[in-house]
């Protein structure tokens, strides 16, 4: 089983050892990634990845790498620490670039097979906020499992955390786990992701945007093909 990490930021705090704890328990060949180091840009709103093609983003190539990695993953790990009630500016930037990748537009097939997990992590409260940013974008890709794990730490690093909260998180790490293990190359879109992929696919039918109107039908997806069929 392949895992790839996005990590919402370069210090390695309490998110950061939550979401490695999960990935040593899922077991296999793990790839990280950390923002802004690994990929720091703001997308310019150029519209070119939607109107035109992706691959002439001006931040195609140091995106690329991560994209890669995410399509030949099993599992998608998204994790952010808590800044004011949502997810780090970094994380926002890079899932700002994957906006041609949602249902609307132009899916990756590979997305439907896959499982996602949000993790974030506060002191205090906004964790159901910040993980909802993440997921937002793992459901809008296609992906049809998504775990989201959030918990108040009342610490403000991962060596004042108590005991007690430590071992809540090694419970739950290792639920998460054990439930993507069992699920691995089994997962199907449930009725709220094939749902939203009918609406899509009757917007299609009369795309407004050719260039996503075309990959549909090059796909098969205004017939009877499904990007989760085999």
């Amino acid at each position: 089983m392949k895992t790839v990490i996005i990590h919402g930021q370069s210090h390695k705090g309490s998110t950061y050892h939550i979401a490695r704890r999960l990935a040593g328990k899922i077991g296999g060949e793990l790839t990280e990634f950390f923002l802004p180091g690994d990929f720091g840009e703001f997308c310019v709103g150029c519209t070119t990845c939607f109107v035109k093609d992706e691959r002439k983003c001006p931040h195609y190539s140091k995106l690329e790498p991560i994209t890669r990695a995410m399509d030949e993953a099993d599992v998608i790990i998204l994790e952010s620490p808590v800044y004011v009630f949502h997810a780090t500016g970094s994380m926002k930037a890079f899932l700002d670039h994957y906006g041609y990748r949602w249902m609307v537009h132009r899916p990756e097939q590979s997305m439907f097979r896959k499982q996602g997990v949000c993790i974030s992590t506060a002191a205090g409260a906004g964790m159901k906020s910040t993980n909802k940013d993440m997921a937002d974008s793992l459901f809008f890709w296609g992906i049809p499992r998504i775990y989201k794990y959030g918990i108040g730490v009342a610490a403000t690093s991962w060596d004042d955390i108590s005991e007690k909260k430590k071992n809540a998180i090694e419970r739950k790490t290792s639920s998460i786990a054990k439930s993507i293990i069992r699920n691995n190359g089994k997962v199907k879109p449930g009725i709220k992701t094939k749902f939203m992929f009918g609406i899509m696919r009757m917007l299609q039918k009369n795309a407004y945007n050719p260039k996503d109107g075309e990959y549909w039908r090059e796909k098969g997806w205004l017939g009877s093909k499904r990007p989760w069929h085999k």
